[in-house]
C-alpha cells in the first residue's frame, strides 16, 4: 500500500470523472439507497442491509487514515462522557465538537492527527459532532463500514461483491442533510447504478444526479457549503483538500461489535 497523498500533491489527484467512470464488478437484484441524516435512519433500516457510513468532513476521513497508518481498532462513541472515561483508562482519545479539538484529548478529528506513529498497533477511541453519531444509529445494522474518498474504489470493488443491498448513510450536520457526504453518496451511487442489475431509491438518484452536476470540478462546487466554509475559517483548507482526495489508501473500516477494525 502507498503512502497517504502529501499537501502539494492532493491538487493533481483530486476528484476527476475519468477515475469514476471505471467499471468496478457486478452484482445481481442489489438495491441502493442514500439517507440524508442519522435522524431518518430508523426509516431506512433493514435487516439485510449494508450500512456505509459518510462523514466527509472529516471523521471517516480520518478513520480511514488511521487504519492506513497502523492503528489496530477504533471504538467509536457518541458522547465526550464516554470519551472522558476512557481517557482515564489510559486510552488514546480523538474527541471533536463543531470542528474543533476538545482540550484534554490527544486528537481533534483531522485525518493529519493520525498519522503519528503513537497510534500503530493501539487501540484509540474517537468521538465527533457527526460521524460517531451516525455510527451509533447503525449498529443494529446487518454490516456497516466507513466510506471516504480516501477508500472509494477499494469501499465500491467491495460493494459489488457483496450482491447485497446498500444503504449510503450520511451523517450530514447536527442531523441535518450537508453537500459533501451528500456528494459521496452520489459518487458511489453513480458506480453502482454503471451495473444494469442495481436498482436505486429516490434518495439514491437524486444523489447520483447532484454528483453529476459537480464532478468536473468538486471542489470549486463544495467551496461554499457551510462546513467547508466553517473550516477554512478555521485554517484548515489542507484538511478539506486531503478529504476530497481519491484512493490514498485500500483499507475499508468495518464494525464488529463495539470495535471498528480493518477488514480482512
Amino acid at each position: 500500500m502507498g503512502e497517504y497523498i502529501k499537501s502539494d500533491e492532493v491538487n493533481s489527484k483530486s476528484m476527476n470523472s475519468s477515475f469514476l467512470t471505471k467499471s468496478v464488478g457486478g452484482a445481481a437484484g442489489a438495491f441502493v439507497d442514500v439517507c440524508l441524516s442519522p435522524y431518518l435512519y430508523p426509516v431506512y433500516h433493514k435487516e439485510d442491509t449494508i450500512v456505509v457510513i459518510i462523514d466527509i468532513l472529516r471523521a471517516t476521513s480520518a478513520i480511514c487514515t488511521a487504519f492506513h497508518y497502523g492503528v489496530e481498532k477504533i471504538i467509536p462513541v457518541a458522547t465526550l462522557e464516554e470519551a472522558a472515561e476512557y481517557k482515564k483508562k489510559g486510552f488514546l482519545v480523538g474527541a471533536e465538537r463543531n470542528g474543533i479539538a476538545i482540550e484534554g484529548f490527544d486528537f481533534g478529528n483531522s485525518p493529519f492527527s493520525y498519522t503519528t506513529g503513537r497510534i500503530k498497533g493501539q487501540t484509540i477511541v474517537i468521538s465527533t459532532t457527526n460521524g460517531t453519531q451516525a455510527i451509533e444509529a447503525a449498529r443494529s445494522a446487518y454490516k456497516v463500514v466507513i466510506g471516504a474518498f480516501t477508500n472509494i474504489t477499494a469501499l465500491c470493488n467491495w460493494l459489488k461483491e457483496q450482491n447485497r443491498n446498500v444503504l449510503l448513510l450520511c451523517s450530514g450536520w447536527k442531523n441535518r442533510f450537508n453537500l459533501e457526504d451528500t456528494l459521496f453518496a452520489g459518487a458511489v451511487t453513480d458506480i453502482l447504478l454503471k451495473e444494469r442489475n442495481y436498482k436505486s431509491g429516490d434518495a439514491a438518484l437524486t444523489a447520483s444526479y447532484l454528483y453529476q452536476s459537480a464532478q468536473n470540478n468538486p471542489y470549486r462546487y463544495l467551496r461554499h457549503s457551510s462546513h467547508t466554509e466553517r473550516l477554512a475559517a478555521m485554517g484548515l483548507k489542507k484538511d478539506i483538500k486531503y478529504c476530497f482526495t481519491l484512493d490514498q489508501t485500500t483499507v475499508i473500516p468495518v464494525l464488529e461489535n463495539k470495535y471498528l477494525v480493518k477488514m480482512a
